[in-house]
């Protein structure tokens, strides 16, 4: 089984790579100027919803095509800077 903090890592690493960049994807993807970086974010966020629809419809590749979507939406959440605690709280206060 897979460490439920799993997440959290990954958003970690997505903040790290937003302040101190390095050669990555993620550190590419960010680097831009502020428009050009948020746009091409959201650009992948729209590409990763499409083929998450798709596989649904197709019936395969489902779980693969939703963690890229959640992935890019994480990406987009790190760079404009909001704190991982943040989503959870509205995890939390949806439940109730």
């Amino acid at each position: 089984m897979v460490d439920d903090k799993i997440l959290r890592d990954v958003y970690e690493v997505l903040e790290s790579r937003r302040d101190c960049p390095i050669d990555s994807y993620t550190s590419n993807i960010m680097k831009d100027s502020d428009k050009k970086a948020e746009d091409k974010i959201l650009e992948k966020i729209a590409e990763e919803c499409g083929e998450t629809l798709i596989a649904s419809k197709n019936d395969e590749n489902l779980v693969y095509e939703s963690v890229d979507l959640i992935f890019h939406t994480l990406l987009l959440l790190a760079y404009k800077g909001v704190e991982f605690d943040e989503i959870l709280e509205e995890f939390e206060r949806r439940r109730k």
